[in-house]
């Protein structure tokens, strides 16, 4: 769903860490989490199933890994005003 995201810490070395950000931009685009073999994989992909981006981090310098789901209610920019016939 539209304003789907995952935040993704990760170490960078020597102390620092890095945070990326991956987003549903469109309408019917989702964010999904996968992990496995010791890869951590968030990846946008369309209603059909087709992935638009990935993100791939080993796991073992993920620090933390947020989902925020999208708003029930829409936020402003998103509201289309409805037209009024006279």
């Amino acid at each position: 769903m539209k304003g789907d995201r995952v935040e993704i810490v990760i170490d960078a070395g020597s102390g620092t860490t890095k945070t990326y950000e991956v987003v549903a931009t469109r309408a019917g685009r989702s964010v999904g989490v996968t992990h496995s073999r010791g890869v951590v994989e968030v990846a946008e992909s369309t209603r059909g199933g087709s992935v638009v981006r990935t993100a791939r981090f080993l796991a073992n310098r993920v620090l933390a890994l947020v989902e925020h789901p999208a708003a029930d209610v829409p936020a402003a920019d998103e509201i289309t005003p409805a037209l009024r016939s006279a």
